[in-house]
Formats: structure tokens, sequence, C-alpha cells
């Protein structure tokens, strides 16, 4: 169970904080997509994500049906987002790059409630 709240803990914050930064600086997402373009950027990028996924799945890869299940969930999306980017590099960009602006925002508004929710299992600020 520690394990679970280690990681509920970290994807709460990273999740907010990436909430935080896009909302409070929008020419980020367009600058993100431009980025993709540099090689460097996406191999160091995808090889991150990669870690990030492995490192998740390793010690956390359960499939139970609550908050535990959305820790295991990122982890896997982080891993194979990673893999598409590091071996499909063309046809993943292209992919991303079909999402515009306004798709995007309401992801990281999605994304920002997945943290709130993942932080208030955590520190039980609202009870359920």
């Amino acid at each position: 169970m520690e394990t679970s709240i280690i990681f509920a803990k970290f994807w709460g914050w990273y999740l907010i904080i990436f909430f935080l930064i896009l909302s409070l600086n929008p020419k980020r997402i367009k600058q993100i997509f431009d980025d993709l373009k540099d090689e460097k950027f996406l191999i160091l990028s995808s090889l991150i994500a990669i870690i990030v996924g492995l490192i998740n799945i390793i010690f956390h890869n359960i499939w139970e049906p609550d908050y535990r299940l959305l820790i295991t969930l990122i982890g896997w999306f982080s891993l194979i987002i990673g893999l598409a980017l590091f071996i499909f590099p063309k046809n993943t960009v292209s992919w991303l790059q079909i999402t515009n602006v306004k798709f995007v925002q309401v992801t990281y508004t999605l994304l920002f409630f997945l943290g709130l929710f993942l932080l208030n299992v955590v520190y039980q600020i609202i009870p359920y």
C-alpha cells in the first residue's frame, strides 16, 4: 500500500504542476509540439517516458478497481507513448499534431482533476 501512496503523491503533484504551467503559459503547448520536430528532443523525451513508465509498472502494476488502477494506467500510458515516440517517431508525432490546442486544454484539465483525485486519496482533504 505504501508504494501506491507514493505514486499517488507523485502523479497527483505532477499533474497539478503540469496543469498550472500550461495554464499560466499556454504558449508552452505549441512549443512542445514544435519541439517534437527536433530529433534530439524527441529521443530524450521518449526515453524519459519509457523510464518513468517502466518504473511505474515495475513497482506498481496493480489492477484493482480503485485509485491504484489509475496509477497503473498512467504508467502503461507513459510506457506506450514513449515506445511509440521512440519506435515510430514520424507517425506518432503526426498523430499527436492532429490534436489542436483546445483538445490539449481539455485533456490537461481532465488530468488536473485526476491529480486532485489522487492527492485527495493521499491527504483525505474531502472524505469520501
